[in-house]
């Protein structure tokens, strides 16, 4: 029986596996590229990004997760505001509550100002984690986009790519 430890490992997450709050969203294609639109409205809106890793109860095996790659583009105006947050959810035993909490990250250094992030621009945004971690079996990890859009913004995503160190 064999060891993988391969540290190039990524996983794309679809647009249609994103969900957006607030605001009318829908899935296209244009020449076979497949999209998540925002329609034009001045309003903020959170896109659950879901990161499907591979996880594992036995420590130090599974998805080590380092960085998580972000890709849209800003068009028509330029939104007011975008960020995002990390979150791993810890699914409890029985009869417990579920727990969240927020996971550190820096941003690129084309994206690491509030300015840079609202350009109207294809964007591909790196979220780099502070300090990687091991995604255990009862983890959910995702990303929180939030838009904060102006009344012309239209956005549109392209998807997303985990990246991870692979142990098994």
């Amino acid at each position: 029986m064999g060891y993988v430890h391969d540290t190039q490992m990524s996983a794309f997450t679809t647009p249609a596996e994103m969900i957006g709050t607030v605001g009318t969203f829908a899935n296209t294609v244009a020449a076979h590229i497949w999209t998540l639109n925002k329609t034009a409205a001045d309003n903020t809106s959170v896109i659950k990004i879901p990161l499907k890793l591979p996880a594992n109860a036995a420590a130090l095996k599974g998805a080590y997760l380092k960085s998580v790659d972000i890709w849209w583009t800003c068009g028509t105006g330029a939104n007011d505001v975008v960020s995002a947050e990390i979150y791993k959810s810890t699914f409890p035993a029985n009869t417990a509550a579920l727990t969240t909490a927020s996971v550190a990250f820096s941003y690129d250094t084309g994206h690491d100002t509030a300015a840079e992030r609202i350009t109207l621009a294809a964007h591909k945004m790196t979220l780099t984690i502070t300090t990687p971690f091991w995604v255990d079996e009862d983890n959910e990890v995702y990303v929180e986009l939030t838009i904060d859009a102006a009344a012309n913004s239209v956005d549109v995503l392209q998807g997303a790519r985990a990246n991870y160190t692979l142990r098994l």
